[in-house]
């Protein structure tokens, strides 16, 4: 049957398969079987193979043969190929109008790539419009929610005949791989620039009273030169947390860079701008004080801070990962774990480097860092706040008031105030300097600030009053201390007598002097009594009685030899 079977096998010139010819129909149910082994299973089968790309080298003997005047039939034998393909090579020779010289001259890349140009462009009506719609669907998947099988639904009802949803997202995915810039490879200089930024994820602490787990923003920051790392937790991002995360930043670095690039959070930056963009004004006062710059990075360009998104990632695996069976009840026993991560970290040797970070920077970075200033920075706050009349500004944050000398009562202040100290600037002139003081409702005064009127008013007492008196006269000086000591009444009250009498010196000259010596001997030594014996002219009738009044002259007087 076997002999029968392959003589009535006839092959078929133009595919080189073979077909079954005048095979009774026993054999045909075998012949079937048969076959499939020969044509599939059988080594070696006789089925034309797709074509396979030959190498230039092979080429180029293929075109060197041809120069020699070699057949196409040798040709193939010689390196072991089919005759079409042969001819195909030398067609496309031809083609190219170069000498055979030339084209054995040119390098096997070029001549790859003249020889093989590639297929015509994708012609299809469907990848046409696709095409033309490719910043359309750029645009709707930056969109919430948006995705591409909503994009490929209504797709479909503009174009019924277009693409699956399998072709439809490999085709907008090749679309849009084509249209990115790609990156490049930033060269960074030591100590030029440090790169900061907030991890995504959060770690936390446990509370001690309510057993509320407290999550804290993790502040990342790296140096791009060494890759030397920074990384502390802090309650918020508020710009008084992230300043002072900074703050320790460099503090931990030990210099200062060149510049800092921050990203485009409202801590660093209030309004963000590709060529402008505006600096948050206590970032600047930070800059300012460690004499550096602020350059963001460009918004939605993370890439401008690579080295940072890269160190974030290694965080998650270096501390984020080893602490997460850990407990911690405090925000310092949390930062204190992470600082020992990090501390590991920046010992590590790194990946195809013989070297770690800590090494690189010490040995090529530190010297290259500005040298810190003396103080560390301290977060200004400012307020436009109205002077009182009573000539002071309240700062509601604190509920407390600062003195402003007189002058300035009902003029614009600028307030500048730190933890420790409160600046008061008018017309750009500082006017006045406060420590801050957290105490609610009271205000801090200094003497000066006042007018003399209130000066006085306020440091009024009794050896105020005494020494003020002393300057004057001595019997006036000795009526004001009597006045103080044998008197039991509320000291405004003594205050005020006192201030009377010195208005009766005023108006009255020596004779209140006079009028003082009547008091002391009479021992009436309210205000009332001497302004009555001033304004009835008493002093002058008393100096007069006591001038004429004579002692009667009689033998019981024993006189002053008496008593010698």
């Amino acid at each position: 049957m076997n002999n029968l079977f392959w003589s009535k096998l006839t092959p078929l010139s133009r595919y080189g398969h073979f077909i079954l010819d005048d095979v009774d129909p026993f054999c045909t149910h075998v012949s079937w079987v048969s076959v499939f082994w020969f044509i599939w299973a059988r080594p070696n089968r006789y089925i034309p193979m797709a074509g396979k790309s030959r190498p230039m080298s092979q080429i180029k003997q293929l075109i060197r043969l041809h120069r020699e005047n070699y057949p196409i039939k040798t040709i193939a034998r010689h390196l072991s190929i089919g005759k079409n393909t042969v001819k195909s090579y030398l067609k496309k020779v031809t083609d190219l109008n170069l000498s055979l010289e030339r084209i054995l001259e040119l390098e096997d890349p070029v001549l790859e790539r003249m020889l093989r140009s590639g297929n015509p462009a994708y012609r299809d009506e469907r990848f046409e419009y696709l095409k033309e719609r490719l910043p359309y669907f750029e645009k709707e998947l930056s969109r919430i929610g948006v995705n591409r099988r909503l994009l490929w639904e209504e797709y479909l009802v503009a174009h019924p005949q277009g693409y699956s949803y399998a072709q439809f997202c490999f085709h907008l995915k090749q679309l849009l791989v084509s249209r990115r810039d790609g990156s490049m490879i930033l060269d960074h200089e030591p100590g030029d620039k440090l790169f900061i930024d907030f991890s995504g994820k959060k770690l936390g602490y446990i509370d001690h009273e309510t057993g509320e787990i407290i999550l804290c923003e993790i502040f990342v920051a790296c140096l791009p030169y060494s890759n030397y790392c920074f990384a502390m937790a802090v309650p918020s991002q508020r710009s008084s947390d992230f300043l002072y995360a900074l703050d320790c930043c460099l503090q931990f670095l030990g210099g200062v860079p060149r510049a800092i690039v921050p990203d485009n959070l409202k801590s660093a930056v209030i309004r963000t701008d590709r060529y402008e963009p505006e600096i948050n004004r206590s970032m600047e006062d930070l800059a300012n004080h460690y004499d550096t710059v602020v350059v963001p990075a460009r918004p939605a360009r993370p890439r401008d801070k690579s080295a940072v998104e890269n160190h974030v990632k290694i965080i998650y695996t270096q501390v984020f990962a080893r602490l997460r069976n850990r407990q911690f009840f405090d925000l310092p026993s949390l930062n204190l774990a992470i600082g020992e991560c990090i501390e590991r970290l920046n010992q590590t040797r790194m990946q195809d480097r013989n070297y770690c970070r800590q090494e690189r920077f010490l040995s090529n970075e530190l010297s290259s860092l500005r040298p810190l200033p003396r103080d560390r920075f301290s977060m200004k706050y400012y307020t436009t706040l109205k002077v009182g009349t009573n000539g002071h500004v309240h700062l509601k944050r604190d509920r407390h008031s600062y003195s402003v000398p007189y002058v300035h009562i009902g003029k614009q202040a600028l307030v500048v105030y730190t933890e420790r100290l409160v600046h008061i600037y008018i017309e750009n002139v500082q006017v006045a300097l406060h420590s801050r003081s957290f105490v609610a409702n009271k205000y801090s005064t200094h003497p000066e600030h006042l007018a003399s009127k209130h000066q006085q008013y306020g440091t009024r007492s009794p050896d105020y009053y005494i020494k003020r008196a002393l300057d004057i006269h001595s019997d006036f000086h000795l009526l004001v201390v009597r006045v103080f000591g044998q008197s039991d009444r509320y000291p405004e009250q003594l205050y005020r007598t006192c201030e009377g009498l010195f208005r009766l010196h005023r108006s009255y000259g020596e004779t209140f002097f006079k009028a003082c010596e009547i008091a002391l001997r009479n021992d009436m030594l309210s205000y009332k009594f001497l302004q009555r014996i001033l304004e009835n002219g008493m002093v002058e009738q008393q100096q007069e009685g006591a001038d004429n009044k004579q002692l009667p002259q009689h033998e019981n007087i024993r006189g002053a030899s008496y008593y010698s």
